[in-house]
């Protein structure tokens, strides 16, 4: 038996060459998508003016992204979201929706598990299992856009920060990130989009060259190499060198801000030396430091620095 098709992992052209495929003709292929990110269905019977015959071929061959929620959790403030999801090989991924005043933002996972081997990570803890197809992205973003409709509104932003590591599964996040984009869809603005890597170079050196403006954050952590080769262990493969070589090169290819991302960790990296060291490793560059008071996982040894040191770092 052939395999079935993920709808969510096909382009508009590669969704209608399969309609054609079929011996259809082709404008039900802009049709199908129209239902899949206008509509936002679930299930092909809903494709009311698709001929029967074809329905059918769709429910006996395809499937829309095969991801099942399997549990929610909402902040007591009710304005971040968290759901678990399980795909047809029992593995689960997490997305989280974060509303702020009119912005509603979706944070994906790229990967299940993730090889990068952080030390204060939940994820990197785990390690790798696998990368996560197209439609297995997109769906996490298509969950939440169906809730925000039946509050009358809709996904503004999308951040790739969840599990994985983005860049090590390229291929699919940037596939993704332009079938979202697409303006007969959801239509997605480029700067809607930030992609966060723990500092693979080849990665950044390549979204340098992409036609969409999508935005780059770089979990840095660290103001040197000592530190970073414990706390994010792929500087051992990209030290800060080449990496911030990487970052300026992005900056003048592109002329994007660049946003870095500081967990503060209690007594490890948030003292006022380091601050200024990270100061200056920064100086000059086309940037934005969010400094974020580390979430401490199980087992993991480290804690979430103190409101005062945290305000100590950021003077």
């Amino acid at each position: 038996m052939a395999k079935r098709i993920d709808l969510l992992n096909l382009t508009p052209d590669e969704l209608t060459e399969q309609v054609v495929a079929w011996g259809q003709p082709a404008y039900p292929g802009g049709q199908i998508w129209g239902w899949l990110y206008r509509h936002l269905i679930q299930d092909v019977d809903e494709m009311g003016n698709l001929p029967r015959a074809l329905r059918q071929r769709l429910a006996d061959e395809t499937f829309i992204g095969g991801l099942e929620a399997v549990h929610t959790a909402l902040a007591e403030d009710g304005l971040t979201e968290k759901v678990v999801l399980r795909a047809p090989d029992g593995q689960l991924l997490e997305a989280v929706l974060m509303r702020y005043d009119e912005r509603y933002t979706v944070c994906v996972s790229s990967q299940i598990g993730c090889a990068i081997g952080c030390p204060f990570c939940a994820t990197g803890q785990a390690g790798w299992v696998r990368d996560l197809t197209v439609g297995e992205i997109i769906v996490q973003i298509l969950y939440f856009a169906r809730r925000l409709r039946n509050e009358g509104a809709a996904v503004s932003n999308v951040v790739f920060m969840g599990m994985g590591e983005p860049m090590a599964n390229y291929e699919a996040v940037w596939r993704a990130i332009r079938i979202l984009h697409d303006p007969a869809g959801l239509g997605l603005g480029a700067r809607r989009f930030t992609l966060s890597t723990a500092g693979i170079v080849p990665g950044i050196e390549r979204m340098a060259g992409e036609n969409l403006e999508v935005g780059l954050a770089i979990s840095l952590h660290a103001p040197d190499d000592e530190l970073r080769d414990r706390l994010v262990p792929l500087n051992r493969r990209y030290p800060l060198e080449p990496l911030m070589a990487a970052v300026r090169e992005y900056i003048a290819r592109t002329g994007r801000r660049v946003t870095f991302e500081y967990a503060l960790a209690q007594e490890v990296n948030d003292t006022p030396d380091q601050a200024r060291r990270t100061a200056r490793l920064l100086h000059g560059l086309l940037c934005h430091v969010n400094l974020i008071p580390l979430n401490p996982t199980a087992g993991s040894g480290y804690e979430a620095s103190s409101r005062d040191r945290v305000l100590r770092f950021q003077e």
